[in-house]
């Protein structure tokens, strides 16, 4: 996977959790996860290069919020339009 996406779970309408794919090769697997920043869990493959951030809590998650994550991580930035489906409902 090339871009990076985001999934949505959804509970009566309202967004429970989401994740965010980043790029990765095929065959990449959570090796370790660090709790960064609230509400953010990001998955590490075994050489230590992020593939996921797992949003628990995405009313309170913001672009800003998000971008500094992936700033820390090394990956490209997010904008306010890739996180409108935490918004939708």
């Amino acid at each position: 996977m090339k871009d990076l996406f985001l999934e949505v779970t959804f509970r009566r309408g309202r967004p429970v959790a989401a994740y965010l794919f980043l790029p990765r090769k095929t065959g990449d697997r959570s090796f370790r996860t660090e709790m960064m920043g609230r509400g953010m869990i990001v998955d590490f493959e075994k050489s230590g290069r992020a593939i996921g951030i797992e949003i628990t809590a995405p009313e309170h998650v913001t672009a800003d919020d998000l971008n500094r994550v992936l700033e820390a991580i090394n990956a490209p930035p997010v904008t306010a339009d890739d996180l409108a489906p935490l918004r939708a409902a």
